[in-house]
């Protein structure tokens, strides 16, 4: 399969931003994850390059840091686009959980200030009375982002920077199932009170319900993308 001019509907308003190859990796991503790529589609660096409306050093770029991701895989014929099946959602997820199952640990044993966390609700509010899903979207990853920082675990981080990116567009997407973001805001209220609280299973029970609610609706929305990706 090779790139046709239905997808290019999605970047033709995108004109480049100072950090070129993040400004393409990003859309890039996103179009992957939504299925508007579709999985076995040969991106070719000079078609993407003239829709970017860049060189083709950032689109190398790029697809480095998708294959890295496992987005993508390099093959004799070029870069082709891998995707994201039922098995790679559920494997995110269960990662994600590992992860931050750990961070939540690590960060309530070091008792760190939780000002910041206090902070990232409060946006996550207006947000929702807002209706804004992107902004509760990143406001989301914040909150959960603030965990590996606050658990002084470096290499933990490091792992949770490198799928960041993946989970940002998987929140996006999730949040955007939710017509009411005000049940997943009182939600990581509840979990913020028991990490206070030191209650830790509590806490690490709230997140797994958490983290399994955000892997349904992101399977109902990869359901949707597969049967229409279009939509």
């Amino acid at each position: 399969m090779s790139l046709n001019g239905s997808w290019r509907n999605a970047v033709t308003t995108v004109r480049p931003a100072p950090a070129l190859g993040r400004h393409v990796v990003d859309h890039l991503r996103r179009l992957i994850i939504t299925g508007q790529l579709a999985a076995g589609t040969h991106l070719v660096e000079s078609q993407l390059s003239e829709t970017f409306d860049v060189s083709r050093g950032p689109v190398r770029d790029a697809l480095r840091q998708l294959e890295a991701e496992g987005l993508v895989e390099s093959r004799r014929r070029g870069v082709f686009v891998i995707g994201l099946t039922v098995d790679d959602i559920e494997e995110l997820y269960v990662l994600r959980h590992l992860l931050e199952a750990e961070a939540v640990r690590q960060c309530m044993r070091r008792g760190g200030d939780l000002l910041e966390l206090d902070a990232i609700v409060l946006t996550m509010g207006e947000a929702a009375r807002e209706g804004d899903a992107a902004a509760f979207a990143e406001a989301d990853l914040e909150f959960h982002s603030a965990f590996y920082a606050l658990a002084g675990h470096r290499r933990l981080e490091k792992v949770w920077q490198q799928y960041r990116p993946t989970f940002a567009d998987m929140l996006s997407v999730t949040n955007a199932e939710d017509r009411d973001l005000a049940p997943i805001h009182r939600d990581h209220l509840d979990l913020l009170a028991r990490v206070r609280a030191g209650d830790q299973p509590g806490a690490l029970s709230l997140l797994r319900e958490h983290i399994d609610g955000s892997r349904e609706r992101m399977l109902t929305a990869y359901a949707r993308f597969i049967a229409d990706p279009s939509a």
